[in-house]
Order: C-alpha cells, then structure tokens, then sequence
C-alpha cells in the first residue's frame, strides 16, 4: 500500500465532510426506486459512435440467452493482453451504456483492449444469474482467447469495481473449482467482498466512519446485497462473499486499489491481505482523498490518474507484489 496509508481510519473532520457531501448521490429507497435509478444513468450515459474502436457483440450463455459485450479498442495499443471488465453498480444499476465512457479511459490509459460484459442484473434476476453470465464469457474467451485478441488465458485480466471487483473475485473462485483455465490477473477496484454492511454489526470500521454522507451508503449497500441475494443464510457463500472463502490460494495475481473515503475501503484490503496470505500474490494500493465509483471521473482526474499509474504498472509487471503490506489489523474495529 501506498506510504500515505494509515494504520486507522483518521476522523474525517466537519469541513472535509461538507465538501465530501457534495458529492453525495441523492438519497433515495434503492429497492423501491432502482428502475428509476437505470433510466436517469441511462438518459445521462453518452455512448461514443466510434465504429472503428468500439464493437457490439455478444456470447450465448449456456442457459441460451444472449450476454451483450461491448469492445473498446485504444487509439494506441501500448500492451498486449485483454481486459475483462464487469462494471459496478451494486448488481442492480449500471450497463454496458453507462460504463461505456469509464471503458474508453481504461482502454486509452492502459493500451489494452476492453471487453465489457452486460450481465443480468438483479432484482428481475438475483443470485447467481449475473455471476453466471460473467462465469460464461470468462469461460468462453479462456478458452479460446483468439476470440478477443489474446494469445493465451494468461493473456487476459478481469477487471471490476464494487459489485464488478465482487463478481471477478467470484469468477476467479468458480473457474479453479471448476478447473477451467484462469486469466492472468485480476484487478479488482473498491470491491464488495463480505455482505454485512450495517454499521452495527459489520466488523469493518469503514463502515461506521464513511457509511454516511458520502458518495455511497451502508443502507444502499444493504439494499444492493437484499436484491441480489434475497436468502439471507446464503450470503456467507464464498461467491457472494470471497473473503469468507476457506481458500484463496492458486488463484490469479491480484490488484486490489480501494478508496481512502469508502465504507468498502476495508473489506477490500482485508481481501488483499486474505489473497497475500493464502500464497496468491497480491498487491494492494490505497488512493487517497478518493471517494467509492471514483474510476467513473474524467480522466483527468488526479484520483483516475494515480489508479491507472499502478494498473499500468501491475499489467506491464513493474509493480512489484513483492513488499511487505500494513497489518492485516488496520481498520478493524476492536
């Protein structure tokens, strides 16, 4: 992690958190207004006409359905290999249209080519329908990654942030119990990696400190998780919840880069150090002052810019896994 990384979360002082505020989404009932939620993402959403660099495609899922891609070309390619990418959006809000402008930045500041997944979204269709649908892409350009360009699975990268870096980790997790061939890495940003979020109970002390008045909320983050898995004694399953996985070991390097003002911030570096331990390499970075979603700013952005410095980084294997991470106590609560 970074040198500016703390042992605990510092106190967000009165003025940082009315500046913090106005970032704020609005505050809405997820589970009664989330259709409302798509259609304003989606009126909001611009989608390039870049016929040349941006590609429509799909893959049949085994339940026979089709799984809508999205490929992103870069202007200059700077590296060889794919990138995977689930978005977030709490499996219940977000599409290929919406994540259409985050996917041009990742394939315009890493060189590499991006292939987006539409995956089913929750609640028309809980648990497992959206994992399944990612699982099936997954497995079919693993297995034959000429179909996007690649080499080899080692040549392809999962990417996803929040309930996007849930559904990688989940991925990783199915394709080895499966013995299906692995991707190469794993990048995973802010990701959902346990289900308990109230700030009561959660044992993450993120939670408490960021779970309110920011950009996103331990009452939304609940609603997201009763949405997409509505049987409560399911969620401790280590492909709803990876970091109650018994074993995280043989899995692909990873990239785990959280937020400094996230209610997700911990359970996330809890997951890298979890990966670390079990033997999977595991590099985790921490982007200070940044709030959760924040790889849906403008490139120019400082926070978009330090991520992709290490994401790069991590690709071209000059970010080394190899030093010592802070304690695997930090932000937990006593």
């Amino acid at each position: 992690m970074g040198a500016a990384a703390q042992d605990a979360n510092p106190p967000v002082n009165p003025l940082m958190r009315a500046i913090l505020g106005l970032f704020a989404a609005p505050r809405i009932n997820m589970r009664e207004d989330y259709e409302k939620v798509r259609r304003a993402q989606r009126a909001l959403s611009w989608v390039p006409r870049d016929p040349g660099r941006i590609l429509d495609r799909s893959v049949t899922a085994q339940a026979g359905h089709q799984i809508p891609l999205r490929i992103f070309l870069p202007k200059a390619r700077m590296g060889e290999g794919v990138l995977l990418f689930f978005h977030g959006g709490g499996w219940t809000i977000g599409d290929i249209d919406t994540y259409s402008a985050t996917c041009r930045t990742m394939a315009e500041l890493t060189g590499r080519v991006v292939c987006s997944v539409g995956y089913r979204l929750a609640p028309e269709h809980p648990y497992p329908a959206g994992l399944e649908d990612c699982l099936d892409v997954a497995e079919t350009l693993l297995s034959d990654p000429a179909l996007a360009g690649a080499a080899a699975p080692e040549d392809v990268t999962l990417v996803g942030d929040s309930a996007g870096g849930n559904l990688v980790a989940a991925v990783t997790l199915a394709l080895r119990g499966r013995g299906s061939p692995l991707p190469g890495a794993q990048i995973l940003f802010y990701p959902v990696t346990q289900w308990d979020h109230d700030p009561a109970t959660s044992p993450y002390q993120s939670v408490a400190d960021y779970g309110t008045g920011l950009r996103l909320t331990a009452a939304e983050v609940q609603d997201y998780v009763a949405m997409y898995q509505p049987d409560p004694e399911l969620r401790q399953s280590p492909l709803m919840s990876p970091l109650l996985a018994e074993d995280l070991s043989g899995l692909p390097r990873a990239l785990v880069v959280t937020a400094e003002y996230d209610l997700l911030r911990d359970e996330g570096e809890a997951y890298g150090h979890a990966l670390r331990a079990a033997g999977t390499p595991a590099r985790l970075e921490r982007i200070d002052g940044a709030l959760h979603g924040f790889i849906g700013l403008p490139r120019l952005s400082r926070h978009v810019a330090k991520a992709y410095e290490f994401v790069t980084d991590f690709l071209d294997g000059t970010l080394s896994d190899s030093r010592p991470l802070p304690s695997p106590s930090a932000g937990r609560r006593g």
